[in-house]
Protein backbone atom coordinates (compact mmCIF):
# COMPACT_ATOMS: atom_id res chain seq x y z
CA UNK A 1 0.00 0.00 0.00
CA UNK A 2 1.63 2.94 -0.98
CA UNK A 3 -0.18 5.42 1.13
CA UNK A 4 3.15 7.66 2.22
CA UNK A 5 3.42 8.94 -1.25
CA UNK A 6 3.42 12.70 -0.93
CA UNK A 7 2.45 14.48 -4.29
CA UNK A 8 2.96 17.58 -5.40
CA UNK A 9 -0.57 18.21 -6.39
CA UNK A 10 -1.34 20.11 -9.46
CA UNK A 11 -2.67 23.52 -10.03
CA UNK A 12 -6.67 23.36 -10.68
CA UNK A 13 -8.13 24.37 -13.94
CA UNK A 14 -10.30 27.11 -14.78
CA UNK A 15 -12.19 28.49 -17.57
CA UNK A 16 -9.51 29.54 -19.35
CA UNK A 17 -7.45 26.46 -19.38
CA UNK A 18 -6.60 23.99 -21.76
CA UNK A 19 -8.79 20.57 -21.96
CA UNK A 20 -6.10 17.57 -21.07
CA UNK A 21 -6.62 14.81 -23.76
CA UNK A 22 -9.79 12.67 -23.84
CA UNK A 23 -9.46 8.93 -24.23
CA UNK A 24 -6.18 8.47 -24.64
CA UNK A 25 -5.12 5.75 -22.42
CA UNK A 26 -4.50 7.84 -19.30
CA UNK A 27 -7.04 7.41 -16.47
CA UNK A 28 -8.01 10.92 -14.78
CA UNK A 29 -9.75 11.53 -11.74
CA UNK A 30 -12.02 15.26 -12.57
CA UNK A 31 -11.71 15.87 -9.00
CA UNK A 32 -12.03 19.35 -7.07
CA UNK A 33 -9.71 19.54 -3.78
CA UNK A 34 -12.45 20.97 -1.69
CA UNK A 35 -15.34 18.77 -2.62
CA UNK A 36 -16.40 15.99 -0.47
CA UNK A 37 -17.95 14.06 -2.82
CA UNK A 38 -14.86 13.67 -5.10
CA UNK A 39 -12.66 13.57 -1.61
CA UNK A 40 -14.01 10.28 -1.30
CA UNK A 41 -12.64 8.83 -4.62
CA UNK A 42 -8.90 10.96 -4.27
CA UNK A 43 -8.72 8.71 -0.86
CA UNK A 44 -9.67 5.46 -2.71
CA UNK A 45 -7.12 5.86 -4.76
CA UNK A 46 -4.62 6.92 -2.47
CA UNK A 47 -5.03 4.19 -0.23
CA UNK A 48 -4.77 1.89 -2.59
CA UNK A 49 -1.59 3.34 -3.78
CA UNK A 50 -2.61 4.02 -7.06
CA UNK A 51 -1.15 7.71 -7.61
CA UNK A 52 0.58 6.63 -10.85
CA UNK A 53 -1.97 4.96 -12.13
CA UNK A 54 -5.29 7.65 -11.90
CA UNK A 55 -4.09 11.28 -12.80
CA UNK A 56 -5.82 13.90 -10.63
CA UNK A 57 -7.54 16.52 -13.08
CA UNK A 58 -8.46 19.37 -10.66
CA UNK A 59 -10.99 21.99 -11.51
CA UNK A 60 -12.24 24.74 -10.06
CA UNK A 61 -15.69 24.90 -9.67
CA UNK A 62 -16.28 28.54 -8.97
CA UNK A 63 -14.60 29.41 -12.36
CA UNK A 64 -14.97 25.86 -14.24
CA UNK A 65 -14.01 25.29 -18.09
CA UNK A 66 -16.82 24.86 -20.28
CA UNK A 67 -15.32 21.91 -22.13
CA UNK A 68 -16.08 19.61 -18.77
CA UNK A 69 -19.73 19.97 -19.42
CA UNK A 70 -19.67 19.55 -23.48
CA UNK A 71 -16.63 17.19 -23.91
CA UNK A 72 -16.35 15.15 -20.27
CA UNK A 73 -19.08 14.71 -18.54
CA UNK A 74 -22.25 16.29 -19.14
CA UNK A 75 -23.25 16.59 -15.18
CA UNK A 76 -20.81 18.74 -15.27
CA UNK A 77 -20.25 18.12 -11.21
CA UNK A 78 -17.33 16.11 -10.29
CA UNK A 79 -15.69 13.43 -9.42
CA UNK A 80 -15.65 11.76 -12.74
CA UNK A 81 -13.19 8.83 -13.90
CA UNK A 82 -12.18 8.91 -17.17
CA UNK A 83 -11.28 4.76 -17.83
CA UNK A 84 -10.79 2.57 -20.59
CA UNK A 85 -12.23 4.77 -23.63
CA UNK A 86 -15.62 6.12 -20.64
CA UNK A 87 -16.38 8.67 -17.93
CA UNK A 88 -18.13 7.49 -15.24
CA UNK A 89 -19.73 9.56 -12.42
CA UNK A 90 -21.34 9.82 -8.98
CA UNK A 91 -18.83 9.16 -5.61
CA UNK A 92 -20.45 5.86 -4.27
CA UNK A 93 -20.85 4.19 -7.38
CA UNK A 94 -17.00 5.57 -8.44
CA UNK A 95 -15.41 4.40 -4.68
CA UNK A 96 -17.04 0.83 -6.13
CA UNK A 97 -15.31 0.98 -9.42
CA UNK A 98 -12.16 2.02 -8.54
CA UNK A 99 -11.96 -0.92 -5.86
CA UNK A 100 -13.04 -3.54 -8.09
CA UNK A 101 -11.10 -2.54 -11.23
CA UNK A 102 -7.86 -1.73 -9.79
CA UNK A 103 -5.00 -3.63 -7.94
CA UNK A 104 -4.73 -2.82 -4.21
CA UNK A 105 -5.83 -4.25 -1.15
CA UNK A 106 -10.02 -4.98 -1.28
CA UNK A 107 -12.12 -2.44 0.53
CA UNK A 108 -15.24 -4.28 1.02
CA UNK A 109 -15.17 -7.09 3.25
CA UNK A 110 -16.29 -10.87 1.94
CA UNK A 111 -18.07 -11.47 5.27
CA UNK A 112 -22.02 -11.42 3.78
CA UNK A 113 -23.20 -9.95 7.58
CA UNK A 114 -20.59 -7.02 6.87
CA UNK A 115 -21.62 -6.60 2.85
CA UNK A 116 -25.59 -6.42 4.16
CA UNK A 117 -24.19 -3.72 6.66
CA UNK A 118 -21.96 -1.86 4.16
CA UNK A 119 -24.62 -1.63 2.01
CA UNK A 120 -26.87 -0.13 4.42
CA UNK A 121 -24.55 2.93 6.08
CA UNK A 122 -23.91 3.38 2.18
CA UNK A 123 -27.59 3.73 1.48
CA UNK A 124 -27.95 6.22 5.05
CA UNK A 125 -25.16 8.78 3.65
CA UNK A 126 -27.53 10.97 2.16
CA UNK A 127 -29.61 10.99 5.12
CA UNK A 128 -27.02 11.55 7.56
CA UNK A 129 -25.83 14.71 4.92
CA UNK A 130 -29.05 15.99 4.60
CA UNK A 131 -29.76 15.89 8.02
CA UNK A 132 -26.79 17.52 8.98
CA UNK A 133 -26.63 20.52 6.20
CA UNK A 134 -30.41 21.24 7.59
CA UNK A 135 -29.43 21.66 10.87
CA UNK A 136 -27.06 24.53 10.01
CA UNK A 137 -30.14 26.49 9.45
CA UNK A 138 -31.98 25.82 12.69
CA UNK A 139 -30.40 23.87 16.18
CA UNK A 140 -27.72 21.86 15.50
CA UNK A 141 -27.43 19.98 18.73
CA UNK A 142 -30.91 18.87 18.58
CA UNK A 143 -31.48 18.57 14.58
CA UNK A 144 -28.06 16.83 14.02
CA UNK A 145 -27.47 15.14 17.17
CA UNK A 146 -29.74 11.76 15.56
CA UNK A 147 -27.49 11.75 12.57
CA UNK A 148 -24.28 11.43 14.86
CA UNK A 149 -25.83 9.10 17.58
CA UNK A 150 -26.64 6.85 14.10
CA UNK A 151 -22.86 6.81 13.66
CA UNK A 152 -21.91 5.75 16.88
CA UNK A 153 -24.35 2.87 17.48
CA UNK A 154 -23.31 2.12 13.36
CA UNK A 155 -19.26 1.97 14.72
CA UNK A 156 -20.31 -0.51 17.92
CA UNK A 157 -21.77 -3.35 15.58
CA UNK A 158 -18.50 -4.99 14.76
CA UNK A 159 -15.84 -5.08 17.79
CA UNK A 160 -12.74 -6.65 15.58
CA UNK A 161 -11.66 -2.78 14.77
CA UNK A 162 -12.45 0.74 14.86
CA UNK A 163 -13.77 1.26 11.57
CA UNK A 164 -17.38 0.50 10.49
CA UNK A 165 -16.63 -2.82 9.63
CA UNK A 166 -14.49 -3.19 11.81
CA UNK A 167 -11.47 -2.76 9.46
CA UNK A 168 -10.98 0.31 7.39
CA UNK A 169 -13.17 0.14 4.16
CA UNK A 170 -15.31 1.86 1.81
CA UNK A 171 -17.66 2.61 3.72
CA UNK A 172 -15.51 5.02 6.53
CA UNK A 173 -14.52 6.26 3.00
CA UNK A 174 -17.95 7.29 1.81
CA UNK A 175 -18.29 8.86 5.12
CA UNK A 176 -14.63 10.43 6.47
CA UNK A 177 -15.42 13.30 4.24
CA UNK A 178 -18.56 14.88 5.67
CA UNK A 179 -17.71 14.28 9.52
CA UNK A 180 -14.12 16.23 8.98
CA UNK A 181 -16.46 19.35 7.53
CA UNK A 182 -19.28 19.01 10.29
CA UNK A 183 -16.75 18.61 12.66
CA UNK A 184 -14.97 21.53 11.74
CA UNK A 185 -17.91 23.93 11.40
CA UNK A 186 -19.87 22.40 14.07
CA UNK A 187 -17.60 23.18 16.66
CA UNK A 188 -16.40 26.66 14.88
CA UNK A 189 -19.65 28.20 14.31
CA UNK A 190 -21.83 26.55 17.32
CA UNK A 191 -19.57 25.30 19.97
CA UNK A 192 -21.13 21.84 19.32
CA UNK A 193 -18.73 18.92 19.81
CA UNK A 194 -19.85 15.86 17.66
CA UNK A 195 -17.56 13.19 19.92
CA UNK A 196 -18.75 14.50 23.22
CA UNK A 197 -20.44 11.01 24.48
CA UNK A 198 -19.94 9.33 21.46
CA UNK A 199 -16.58 7.22 22.09
CA UNK A 200 -16.54 5.28 19.10
CA UNK A 201 -17.06 8.25 16.96
CA UNK A 202 -13.90 10.16 18.68
CA UNK A 203 -11.74 6.33 18.52
CA UNK A 204 -12.92 6.16 14.23
CA UNK A 205 -11.95 10.16 13.89
CA UNK A 206 -8.67 9.48 15.95
CA UNK A 207 -7.88 6.57 13.49
CA UNK A 208 -8.56 7.77 10.03
CA UNK A 209 -5.95 10.79 11.05
CA UNK A 210 -3.73 8.21 11.38
CA UNK A 211 -4.38 7.53 7.21
CA UNK A 212 -1.81 9.20 5.14
CA UNK A 213 -4.30 8.47 1.97
CA UNK A 214 -6.91 10.44 3.91
CA UNK A 215 -4.69 13.18 5.87
CA UNK A 216 -3.09 13.91 2.19
CA UNK A 217 -6.54 15.18 1.00
CA UNK A 218 -8.21 16.71 3.99
CA UNK A 219 -9.58 20.50 3.68
CA UNK A 220 -8.27 23.85 5.08
CA UNK A 221 -10.27 24.44 8.18
CA UNK A 222 -10.34 28.40 7.72
CA UNK A 223 -11.30 28.13 4.07
CA UNK A 224 -14.11 25.74 5.06
CA UNK A 225 -15.23 27.63 7.81
CA UNK A 226 -16.04 30.84 6.08
CA UNK A 227 -17.25 28.97 2.85
CA UNK A 228 -19.89 27.66 5.27
CA UNK A 229 -21.13 30.95 7.04
CA UNK A 230 -21.41 32.33 3.91
CA UNK A 231 -23.50 29.72 2.01
CA UNK A 232 -25.84 28.68 6.04
CA UNK A 233 -25.26 31.36 7.99
CA UNK A 234 -25.29 34.30 5.89
CA UNK A 235 -29.30 34.91 5.70
CA UNK A 236 -29.60 34.01 9.44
Amino acid sequence: MATAVQENLPPSLDSKADQPPLFDGTTRLYTCYTCPFAQRVWITRNYKGLQDKIKLVPLNLQDRPAWYKEKVYPGNKVPALEHNGKIIGESLDLIKYVDSNFEGTSLLPNDPAKKEFAEELFTYTDTFTRDVFTSFKGDPIKEAGPAFDYLEKALHKFDDGPFFLGQFGLVDIAYIPFVERFQIFLSEAFKYDITAGRPKLAAWIEELNKIDGYKQTKTDPKELVEFYKSRFLAQK
